[in-house]
């Protein structure tokens, strides 16, 4: 733990730390020399977690040594990390607490102390990921459905409380709190871990696909599978290939009228282009400082859009600002920044600083990106908003279809006076008449929802008001974003332009909007105009907002507001006021539009701040049901054998403190023959439970209905529920049957059964079970079941074409032999019939991807690789899978 040198740019902060001489850190920018100031970011964040964990075993040094040498060994070698913490929701969450309960179970029946099974990482489970609508009805829905999830869930709570009571190292965050990405991202966050006065960059795994959101505020992190998950919660590294790391470019400056949403799509675009499947994206460039840590947060949660690991966004000015302003104190906002500045994990804004060497460069010209609305039948054919007048033009003159209306040329310019409310309006072809402000999908942000309300701000106190006979509406997509609209004082400013706020949930694009008064009606009808509706929502389809509104844009919140006080799509922004305000003047949208700047200052200031200082007070108030509920606090659970929800599995029965070596599997029977692209949600569905499914015959003997059966996610606690629901999605498609169905047959008696009960006979009779299947096995998302469901079952091996990759590390991590067919081989090629009987011999020596014989009852023999990529994976395979292999380190 060197001091910092000296003579660095980042000298003035560095010596903040000398007002913290109790602080220590591995200062591995000295360390790393000449080498490490040209790795990325990221792979710096790799490094440092290498030299931290280097225990000569789990991590060596020469694996610190590969890092540092990424430049040359990307893609070639394959590294450890030890990840800082763990994220956990509550569907995948259930099981990794039954597995640790279970553990403390077996490790007490082979001699050893219960208690020391904990986490040795640091664990976070957020219990209210997933929520089951039961009521829809505003403003009685959050109440009502959250009562239904407490009661329906009990045993699951109950369970969740007890092991924040018994397992150390763990923090529960109870109900009615938050989803686990956006709780990660606002409330677990450290940015640089401050353990024992050793500081460290903060990093997390999670099971969750949008864990990649907390890159935007640099702390590398993504999401892995359930069974990769414990294992690290148990103090295993993850291993994974050095990656590529794509730098993205970001310069010029960003247009006045582009929101966060038209930077945020564009971006996605243009990496989706550039190929960055399986990589690390970090960006850089001049452009960088004009994105908000919440544009950030964006950008890296649409990770799973354009294929990337993760998109990784260093710490720098704006991340402190946003820091400060999140409720760090000053005291952690000093260490924090001259920690990270001390080991160059902080990005320098200043244009001369050397940027790292990447292995490509995406450049992005944020000056490109201008604002589009789309429409004006189809949310895919996009308008840029500086050729909206003249592309409605072209609508009026083409051919109806699906962009076209066939106006002829002259009734274009026809205008039909209405009365209104007391007062004369002019309509005309293009005129609003219906205007929705939604936060819906990618309009979530609340950034775009704040920009509507600060433009109607400025459009009253400059004298412009909206016609009173538009259908103006707000629905807000959270309370979050009320929050934001109110703490920043612009909800009124919304209220006076007709903005009221009507409730949350689907409304205008579902159709579900007040009729139009029938003066309006009318007056379109009579005049047969083309009347346009603008909604910030997902669907324009025409008539879909009403039958009379032939024309439908999808545009940002603040463009929403913008055309409805112009009352018009047909106008040039650019040269054609919006109205005119106080004293005749004509006020142009340029005059009103909030700038980036004051929208940062506003949000980061007035609204962030408030936002999350009421977060930490309902965090540190809790939840008045879970406060209340009640849970055993002893060292092992009191499993109730009547429970439905949990069930101590089997996983740890054979425990030992010795691992015996893997057996050949003899004379296997096929449980089922697979094609190409099978699912982890083929393999382990999550949705309800089939009525005639076998899991819903367990439950039905259990006295339960089907009312009760609540779903396979809710029901991941309970072994005897999931391995019945194995292989039981209805669109299975096995070659044995024929057609879509959870069935399969049991060769020995001749007779098709549910998956389940075929593989329950044939391990009353001994007889090894394997599955075959195509290409791209165990696609979709890292279900931990999808791997330990076939375990129950029997399952010894899987033989495919290729593998989903984090599917293959579960199989291996459950204890199931990935194998693969050579090149250019196949069932269909080896002559396979799925008929057969297969043995298969694995050596004492076993290598990373070595060729196996397999040997079947016809007498055919065939090659096939073991799909082990390092000598770790053929360890924990030896042992039984990564649970078992750690488990019996607490013996």
């Amino acid at each position: 733990m060197d001091p910092p040198r000296t003579g660095s740019p980042y000298q003035p902060a560095i010596e903040a730390l000398k007002s913290y001489p109790e602080k220590k850190f591995y200062n591995v920018s000295k360390l790393g020399g000449a080498k490490y100031d040209t790795l990325p970011y990221s792979i710096r964040v790799l490094f440092e977690s290498s030299v931290r964990n280097c225990d000569g075993f789990l991590v060596k040094e020469t694996d610190a040594m590969n890092i540092l040498d990424w430049k040359t060994k990307q893609n070639h070698v394959e590294v450890p990390f030890c990840p800082a913490r763990v994220v956990l929701q509550d569907f995948t969450g259930i099981p990794a607490m039954v597995d640790f309960a279970a553990m403390r179970e077996a490790v007490r029946n082979a001699g050893g102390d219960p208690a020391k099974v904990n986490p040795a990482c640091p664990t976070d489970l957020t219990v209210d990921h997933s929520l089951q609508i039961d009521f829809s009805k505003w403003p009685e829905t959050v109440l009502k459905n959250q009562e239904m999830e407490f009661g329906r869930n009990r045993e699951r709570l109950q369970f969740f409380k007890w092991s924040s009571k018994v397992f150390e190292n763990i923090s529960i965050i109870p109900p009615e709190t938050g989803t686990a990405h956006q709780v990660n991202l606002e409330y677990l966050s450290r940015v640089v871990f401050d353990v024992k006065d050793f500081l460290h960059p903060d990093s997390v795994v999670g099971t969750d696909s949008h864990t990649t959101m907390v890159n935007g505020l640099g702390i590398l992190g993504w999401g892995v599978g359930g069974i990769e998950t414990e294992a690290v919660m148990l103090g295993m590294p993850l291993t994974l290939t050095l990656p590529e790391v794509v730098g993205c470019e970001l310069t010029g400056a960003v247009s006045p009228f582009a929101t966060s949403i038209d930077i945020v799509l564009s971006i996605t675009k243009h990496l989706r282009q550039a190929d960055v499947a399986g990589k690390f994206v970090e960006f850089f460039g001049s452009g960088v400082s004009q994105l908000s840590v919440a544009d950030r947060t964006t950008i890296a949660n649409m990770c799973p859009e354009y294929g990337a690991i993760l998109s990784f966004f260093p710490v720098d000015n704006v991340t402190l600002k946003h820091l400060k302003h999140a409720g760090f104190d000053k005291a952690k906002l000093e260490v924090t920044e001259a920690y990270l500045k001390a080991v160059k994990l902080f990005r320098n804004d200043e244009s001369s600083s050397r940027e790292p060497e990447y292995s490509q460069v995406v450049q992005v010209s944020l000056s490109s990106i201008i604002p589009y609305v789309s429409g004006p039948k189809r949310s895919q054919d996009r308008v840029a908003v500086n050729n909206m007048k003249s592309d409605f033009q072209a609508c009026l003159n083409e051919k109806s279809g699906v962009k076209g209306f066939q106006i002829a040329a002259e009734k274009q310019n026809d205008i039909v006076p209405v009365q209104y409310e007391g007062n004369e309006y002019k309509l005309s072809h293009g005129c609003v008449v219906i205007a929705a402000v939604i936060s819906c999908t990618n309009n979530c942000n609340p950034s775009v929802m704040l920009a509507a309300g600060l433009l109607a701000k400025k459009a009253v106190e400059a004298g412009l008001v909206v016609k009173p006979y538009i259908r103006t509406s707000l629905s807000p997509g959270s309370g979050m974003v009320t929050h934001y609209l109110s703490s920043s004082g612009v909800l009124p400013y919304l209220s006076k332009l007709g903005f009221e706020v009507v409730g949350y949930g689907c409304s205008t694009c579902v159709g579900n909007t007040a009729p139009l008064p029938e003066a309006i009606r009318n007056a379109i009808k009579q005049g047969d105009l083309i009347a346009c509706g603008v909604l910030s929502g997902t669907k324009n389809f025409e008539g879909r907002l009403c039958d009379c509104v032939r024309a439908n844009y999808l545009a940002s919140p603040p463009l929403v507001v913008a055309y409805a006080i112009a009352g018009t799509v047909h106008i040039d922004f650019d040269t054609e006021p919006l109205g005119t305000g106080f004293n005749g003047k004509s006020i142009y949208l340029r005059d009103i539009w909030p700038t980036r700047q004051e929208l940062h200052t506003v949000e980061e200031e007035r609204v962030i701040s408030s936002m999350f200082k009421e977060l930490k007070e309902k965090m540190e108030k809790g939840n008045k049901r879970w406060n209340l509920l009640e849970a055993p606090e002893s060292t092992l659970f009191p499993w109730d054998l009547k429970s439905t929800y949990i069930r101590c599995p089997s996983f740890f029965d054979k425990l030992a403190k010795e691992a015996a070596p893997p057996r050949a599997v003899e004379n296997a029977h096929v449980l089922l023959f697979l094609g190409d692209s099978v699912t982890t949600d083929h393999i382990s569905p999550a949705g309800s439970i089939a009525r005639s499914s076998a899991a819903a015959k367990y439950l039905t003997s259990k006295g339960l209905t089907p009312r009760e059966f609540n779903s396979y996610g809710a029901r991941r606690g309970n072994d005897a529920v999931m391995t019945r629901g194995t292989f039981a999605n209805i669109k299975l498609l096995n070659k044995f049957i024929g057609k879509p169905a959870p069935k399969t047959i049991h060769f020995p008696s001749g007779q098709t059964l549910d998956v389940f009960e075929a593989a329950e006979l044939y391990q009353k009779e001994g007889i090894p079970v394997i599955i075959l299947a195509g290409k791209k096995y165990g696609l979709g998302s890292s279900r931990d079941w999808a791997a330990k469901g076939p375990f129950l079952l029997g399952v010894k091996a899987v033989l495919a074409e290729s593998y989903e990759k984090v599917h293959r590390s579960q199989l291996i991590g459950i204890g199931i032999a990935p194998l693969q067919f050579r090149p250019g081989e196949n069932p269909s090629t080896l002559g396979l019939t799925g008929r057969e009987q297969f043995s298969i011999l694995f050596p004492p020596d076993l290598l990373p991807r070595m060729t196996l014989d397999i040997k079947t009852s016809t007498g055919k023999v065939f090659s096939v690789i073991a799909l082990f990529e390092n000598n770790m994976e053929i360890t924990l395979y030896k042992h039984g899978g990564s649970l078992n292999f750690v488990a019996r380190r607490f013996l």
